[in-house]
C-alpha cells in the first residue's frame, strides 16, 4: 500500500487557494448536517513523525464550529492507562452524537511503533489487529463515521523535516530521540506500517494514503476524503431517519414442539442445610479474601456480571460475595436504563467506562446484556441492533479476555412459582415492599418472550474464553456458595 505511492504530487498555489475556499465551505456545511442528523464522526490521523499531522488537523478545523469537536493527542498511554485493556482509554473519548473527536495518532500506534520496540508480538500482535477491526466495527455498525488518514513522507524527506527543525531553536525540542530511532529503523517501520494498513483496511473503515511531501496536496486529499465520508454519512441517516421505529419483538411460536433448551436441565431443587451454608460460606468468603490480595499484586482485573430474573437474590448475593473484601479492591456496579448522555453514545460506552484496573474488581449488578434482554423484549432497540449486540459483546469479552480480564457470568435462575412466592412475599412484607414494582409485574406477564431471549443469549454468548454459569436460585444459600466457590476457583485457575 505504501510502497507504489508516488510521493512527487503537488498542487500550485493559485489552484490550493480556490480548491481550499470551496472545500472549507463544503466542510463547514457538513458539520452542520452531522450535527442535526447527530452522527458521531471520528477522524483518524496516523503516520510518520514531521509528516505534518497537527499542521493538517490545524487546516482541517479553522472552518468548523470550535464547539463541535475535539482534538486528542493519543501518544503513549500513561501509568493509570497501562492498568486498562488497551482500548479503554479510546472508547471514553469517542463523540456523542452529532459531534467530532479528531484523534493525533489512535489505537494504531499499537500495532506499529509497540511492535517495532517489541512490546506487541505474536499472539499479542495477533489479538490487537483483531481488537482493533472490531472496535471500529462495532462502532460504524452503531452509525460513526470513521475517518482514516495514513501521512506518508519518505526517509529521506522525513531526516530532511527532522533537520530543520533541530535548527531552529524555537522547534528543536519537537525531534525526540524516539523520532531519531524511527529514521534510522524506516524500514522496520514501514513494515509494520504496511501490516497495519493491510490488516486494519476494511469497507466499513477504510484508510486513506496521504501523499504528505507537498503539504498543499496533502492538505486538498484530507479535506477531500473528510468531506466524502461525511456526504455519505448524512445520505446514509438521512434514509435510515425515515425509517418506522421497529415495534417490540412478538415472540415466535417453536417449529419444534419438542425443542429442548439450557434452562429447561436447571435443577433448581439443589439447596443446603443452615449447617452446609455457613461452613462453606465462610470458607469461600476466607479464601477470596486471600485472592483479592493476590490479584492486586499480579494486577489481574476481575469482573463478574450478574443477570437473572427478578427477585432471584442478586442483591442478597453481590452482598456474601463482597461481605469480606477489602473495599478499596471492588466496586459494585449497578446498572439502570442509560441516561441522555449515555444514549448519546454507543451503547457499549458506558460499561467500558465502568470495567476495572489492573489488580480491581468490578462486580455489574445487571449488564451489558440488557440489550438482547429488555431492550429486545420491550421494543427499545431495533431487531437489527439487538441481533447484532450478540457479535458485539462477545468482541468486547474478547478483548478484555486478551487483555487478561478474569471474566465471570452469572444467570440467577429460578421457577415461575418461586418467582410469584417472593413477589407476593415483598409486597406483604412493608420493610420489602421498595423491592417490588409495577415493572417486576409487567416483565413477568411476558415471561415466555423474556424467557426465549435468555436462551438465545445464553447459546450466542457462552463462549471458550466467557462462559455463563447458571446458577440454581430457588435456595439463595445454594446459589450464594456456587458463585464464590466458581470465582474463587476461576481466579484461582488464572493465578497458576
Amino acid at each position: 500500500m505504501l510502497k507504489n505511492v508516488d510521493l512527487s504530487r503537488e498542487v500550485a498555489k493559485a489552484e490550493y487557494k480556490r480548491l481550499k475556499g470551496d472545500a472549507e465551505l463544503k466542510l463547514a456545511d457538513l458539520q452542520r448536517q452531522v450535527k442535526a442528523l447527530g452522527i458521531p464522526v471520528i477522524v483518524v490521523f496516523e503516520g510518520w513523525s514531521a509528516s505534518g499531522k497537527g499542521t493538517l488537523i490545524n487546516q482541517l478545523i479553522l472552518p468548523l464550529d470550535p464547539r463541535g469537536f475535539t482534538v486528542y493527542s493519543a501518544s503513549g498511554p500513561t501509568e493509570e492507562e497501562r492498568f486498562y485493556p488497551f482500548l479503554w482509554r479510546f472508547w471514553k473519548r469517542t463523540p456523542t452524537r452529532g459531534r467530532l473527536a479528531i484523534f493525533d495518532r489512535s489505537w494504531n500506534r499499537r500495532v506499529v511503533t509497540g511492535r517495532v520496540e517489541g512490546h506487541v508480538k505474536g499472539k499479542q500482535l495477533h489479538q490487537a489487529f483483531e481488537d482493533i477491526r472490531s472496535f471500529e466495527r462495532q462502532l460504524t455498525d452503531d452509525g460513526v463515521v470513521i475517518v482514516k488518514c495514513f501521512l506518508h513522507i519518505s526517509k529521506h524527506e522525513q531526516k530532511q523535516r527532522f533537520g530543520a527543525l533541530r535548527e531552529n531553536a524555537a522547534t528543536a525540542w519537537r525531534v525526540t530521540e524516539a523520532d531519531l530511532r524511527q529514521n534510522q529503523q524506516y524500514g522496520e517501520y514501514l513494515a509494520a506500517a504496511e501490516d497495519m494498513l493491510t490488516e486494519t483496511d476494511t469497507e466499513y473503515a477504510p484508510w486513506t494514503v496521504v501523499e504528505a511531501h507537498d503539504r498543499r496536496f496533502a492538505t486538498l486529499k484530507v479535506f477531500a476524503t473528510v468531506i466524502d465520508a461525511l456526504e455519505r454519512g448524512v445520505a446514509f441517516a438521512g434514509r435510515k431517519a425515515d425509517e418506522p421505529r421497529a415495534s417490540p419483538i412478538q415472540p415466535v411460536p417453536p417449529i419444534n414442539a419438542f425443542k429442548t433448551t439450557a434452562l429447561d436441565h436447571v435443577d433448581v431443587s439443589l439447596s443446603l442445610t443452615a449447617e452446609e451454608y455457613a461452613e462453606r460460606l465462610k470458607e469461600a468468603q476466607t479464601r477470596l479474601r486471600e485472592l483479592e490480595h493476590q490479584i492486586y499484586r499480579q494486577r489481574m482485573p476481575v469482573v463478574i456480571a450478574y443477570e437473572g430474573w427478578d427477585a432471584a437474590g442478586k442483591g442478597g448475593n453481590i452482598r456474601r460475595l463482597t461481605q469480606n473484601l477489602d473495599p478499596r479492591g471492588y466496586e459494585v456496579v449497578p446498572i439502570a436504563a442509560p441516561n441522555d448522555i449515555e444514549k448519546a453514545h454507543h451503547y457499549l460506552w458506558r460499561f467500558w467506562a465502568q470495567l476495572p484496573k489492573a489488580g480491581h474488581i468490578a462486580i455489574f449488578d445487571r449488564t451489558w446484556y440488557g440489550r438482547v434482554l429488555v431492550e429486545r423484549v420491550e421494543g427499545f432497540c431495533t431487531e437489527e441492533q439487538w441481533r447484532r449486540a450478540y457479535r458485539e459483546i462477545n468482541a468486547m469479552e474478547q478483548q478484555l479476555v486478551h487483555f487478561g480480564t478474569v471474566l465471570l457470568k452469572f444467570w440467577l435462575h429460578i421457577d415461575p412459582d418461586e418467582q410469584l412466592r417472593r413477589f407476593r412475599e415483598r409486597q406483604e412484607d412493608v420493610h420489602k415492599q421498595w423491592k417490588i414494582t409495577d415493572e417486576d409485574w409487567r416483565n413477568r406477564a411476558k415471561l415466555d418472550q423474556y424467557r426465549d431471549a435468555v436462551e438465545e443469549m445464553l447459546y450466542r454468548t457462552s463462549t471458550p474464553y466467557a462462559p455463563w454459569t447458571i446458577v440454581e436460585s430457588n435456595c439463595k444459600w445454594y446459589a450464594r456458595v456456587k458463585v464464590l466457590e466458581t470465582v474463587c476457583e476461576a481466579i484461582r485457575q488464572r493465578l497458576r
